[in-house]
Order: structure tokens, then C-alpha cells, then sequence
């Protein structure tokens, strides 16, 4: 596609070797060239930045992620130290949603993006949903490769009447799972998507936005392109990106094609 919506890419921070790195996987970058846009893994900035970054933006994914959301951000303290944390990156991710939430930005969240933006907007997280009574183990199996733990693992039961229905036209489906943390309690405004069979909320929406958003607590960026539900996801981020640049760029020129 020539002259494809750009999307920004939230990254991470790893230190490898002496040297630190802002990184992200490329199964997200994939994905958004999957919804027909230009991926652009953007670094942390100064929150006075944010606009600034918004401006060259038509959309926004944020990433999954090793690490967890600092808890200091709701209120509590860290439970498992061994548990990878990226601080800097909370930083500005934090800041990043509201305001692109508030612009009418799309947003696309998975896994470590979805707990995000709950955490963004006043809600809380399970630090170990593994330990609450009545709730699964929603982690991957550990020491399988790749292809295991990212392997279907349970249906979610789709909220009638919302966007995730809209979108996929399906009651339930399948979704792996990989995460130790997860919702608790949904922030104020929040609208539920979609459950997993324990009842742990698996996707949500801000309906109050003016934009485009959807966050899902799985990976549906992981072999993307051979999974029709990850295929309409995808679909459906990149059409609102596209409205959002027309509306605010204004439409492409047509090209001559002789």
C-alpha cells in the first residue's frame, strides 16, 4: 500500500550487554503491517513530548511485554521481586494512553498494554491471578517452545452488543495465554468485551473515547496472518487508523495509474 497510516509502536528497555536498548518484538511490528499501516517502534519521551509524538501519529499499539506494570501505580507493593519491571517505560506509557485517548487517537492494546491502560485510568491489577481463589493459571507453560505456549489455551465468551462482537461476529473463541497478571478491578468507564471461563476480563474498550480502542489480554499479534479472528483484529485497527488520517491529514491525492 502506498502511503500507508502510521502507527506507533510503544517499546521496551533492556539492557544487553553494556549497552541499554529500546526494543520491540517483531510479531507487533508485523501486526500493524498486517492492518495495512507503516509501523514506527517509538522510544520513551518526556511527557511534555507526547503530543509532539502524537502528532506524527495515526494510530498507537501498545506492545506486550516480559516486564509487569510498576504496582506503585495502584497502590500497591511489588509482590514477586524476581518479576521483570520497566519503569521507564511506565513512564510515559501511562501518559501516552490518556492522551491518546483523549485525541481520538486508535489504540490497539495486547497483553501488558491492555493492564496499561486499566492501570492509566484508575483501575487495578492481580499481581499473580495464579494465586486468587476461583481464578486459572492464565501463564504459559514453562520450558515448551514458543509454538506450545503461545498454543490456543481456553475460549473467552464475547460481551453481546460491543465492539469486540461488532468486529469478529462470534459468541467465543479461542486465545492462548501468557500472562501472570491481570484485571482486578476494571477502571471507572471501562466496558467489558469479553471473559475468560473463570470470569477474569480478557478485553475491554473506553466507549467514552472519541477514537478507535480495543485492549485484549492475549497475543493475537503471535502468527497473526493464519488467524482469522487476529486477521478481522487487525483489520479492524487498521480501517479506524486509516478514518483517523483522512479526517485529520485529510484524503491521500489520488494516484494516475497510466
Amino acid at each position: 500500500m502506498s502511503n500507508p497510516p502510521t502507527v506507533l509502536v510503544t517499546s521496551c528497555n533492556r539492557q544487553l550487554g553494556d549497552h541499554p536498548f529500546h526494543i520491540a518484538g517483531r510479531k507487533y511490528v508485523d501486526g500493524v503491517r498486517l492492518a495495512g499501516a507503516l509501523p514506527l517502534i517509538a522510544p520513551p519521551v518526556p511527557a511534555e513530548q507526547i503530543d509532539a509524538l502524537l502528532d506524527l501519529a495515526d494510530g498507537v499499539l501498545l506492545t506486550g511485554s516480559p516486564s509487569n506494570v510498576h504496582p506503585s501505580h495502584f497502590g500497591e507493593a511489588v509482590h514477586d521481586p524476581a518479576l521483570p519491571l520497566d519503569p521507564e517505560r511506565d513512564a510515559w506509557t501511562l501518559p501516552l494512553i490518556r492522551r491518546a485517548l483523549a485525541r481520538g487517537v486508535p489504540l490497539l492494546a495486547i497483553c501488558r498494554g491492555t493492564q496499561e491502560m486499566n492501570v492509566a485510568l484508575g483501575g487495578t491489577l492481580h499481581q499473580a491471578v495464579q494465586e486468587q481463589p476461583g481464578l486459572n493459571d492464565h501463564r504459559a507453560p514453562e520450558g515448551e517452545p514458543a509454538e506450545v505456549q503461545y498454543g490456543l489455551s481456553h475460549p473467552v465468551d464475547v460481551v453481546p452488543g460491543g465492539l469486540l462482537a461488532q468486529i469478529t461476529g462470534r459468541a467465543s473463541f479461542e486465545v492462548n495465554s501468557v500472562h501472570g497478571q491481570g484485571i482486578k478491578a476494571l477502571a471507572p468507564g471501562l466496558r467489558v468485551e469479553a471473559v475468560a471461563p473463570d470470569g477474569l476480563v480478557e478485553a475491554f474498550t473506553q466507549p467514552a473515547a472519541p477514537g478507535f480502542n480495543l485492549c485484549v489480554q492475549w497475543h493475537p499479534e503471535w502468527r497473526a496472518a493464519g488467524n482469522p479472528v487476529s486477521v478481522q483484529l487487525f483489520n479492524a485497527f487498521g480501517v479506524a487508523v486509516r478514518v483517523y488520517r483522512d479526517k485529520v491529514r485529510g484524503p491521500l491525492p489520488r494516484r494516475s495509474t497510466v
